[in-house]
């Protein structure tokens, strides 16, 4: 018996083809299109450049020099900062600052978690009541200022007015030193009220309704499914808002400067507010600049400190 062996042809190996090299037309669209993108990334460094960290560089600068824009600026080191603390309000505009900051935590932060609560179990009219609330932000900060300075008004002023009609004494709103920060307060959070109801509202609408019906199956009341169920799904936002709040009420100065201009008593003077009477009423941008320094340092390291914390209880 034999056998016969088919052998294959020998195959020749072929060179391994070299890549092939682009076509002009497309190495010239690669180089536009990449061209276009640095362009566009360049434009945006160039703005921030411009607008957010030459000023904040400018700003350092000048908190250790004395500048007026009359006379050439001079170093002088720390004489500025010393001038601060030296001055008997510097005290007292973080002391006013603070406590409006805690005022409007207490009444600022908890109304518009409540007003998305309700608009959120609201069945008819949702999209009105949510314009109604959301109006108020889109009147410029100066008019919502003058629209309550009237209410306020000792004299035909709306609040007094109502209180006379229901039998009660006139409140000294804006010029009282007892009344006079709380009144701002409402201000405040009157006008800034719409954008935070609105991101709640959005927050609020992502819990699972199966959560609210397992807690109702449980025998939870109201309270117990907001401490339960909405609080702990709505956490996150709540602390960011809690944490853009504060570092947007600790730079509060449009309701002081329209409404008191810092009365009665120095008793709404903020940081802000005394940064400005520095640099445009006592003409000394280099104290104005060290106080913005200070709110700046003192803002980033609450932010960080407060990010870090939450972050390590999540």
């Amino acid at each position: 018996m034999s056998s016969t062996a088919v052998l294959a042809p020998d195959v020749e190996r072929r060179p391994a083809r070299a890549p092939r090299r682009p076509a002009p037309a497309r190495v010239r669209r690669l180089i536009g299109e990449n061209l276009t993108a640095y362009g566009f990334l360049c434009g945006a460094l160039v703005c921030f450049a411009l607008f957010s960290w030459y000023p904040i560089v400018r700003g350092v600068l000048l908190s250790f020099q004395q500048v007026n824009f009359v006379t050439p600026a001079e170093w002088v080191g720390w004489q500025n900062f010393q001038t601060l603390f030296a001055d008997p309000l510097f005290g007292i505009a973080w002391r006013n600052t603070l406590l409006f900051t805690g005022l409007a935590l207490v009444v600022g932060f908890a109304v518009p978690f409540a007003v998305a609560i309700v608009l959120n179990e609201l069945r008819h009219m949702k999209a009105y009541f949510r314009l109604v609330v959301y109006l108020p932000v889109m009147l410029p900060p100066v008019v919502v200022a003058i629209l309550w300075k009237w209410f306020y008004d000792p004299g035909p002023g709306l609040f007094n007015s109502m209180l006379r009609m229901v039998g009660l004494p006139p409140l000294a709103w804006l010029n009282s030193a007892d009344t006079s920060m709380l009144s701002l307060v409402l201000v405040a959070t009157w006008a800034a009220m719409g954008s935070a109801t609105l991101i709640y509202l959005a927050a609020l609408q992502t819990i699972p309704g199966e959560l609210y019906e397992a807690a109702e199956l449980d025998g939870a009341n109201l309270w117990q499914r907001l401490r339960h169920v909405t609080i702990p799904q709505t956490r996150f936002v709540l602390l960011i808002m809690m944490l853009m709040q504060i570092v947007a009420t600790m730079q509060v100065f449009t309701e002081p400067y329209v409404m008191t201009g810092g009365g009665p008593e120095d008793s709404t003077v903020t940081v802000l507010l005394l940064l400005y009477r520095y640099a445009f009423t006592y003409n000394d941008f280099g104290t104005a600049s060290a106080l913005s320094l200070l709110l700046f340092v003192a803002l980033g390291a609450f932010s960080a400190l407060y990010l870090r914390l939450t972050r390590t209880k999540g």
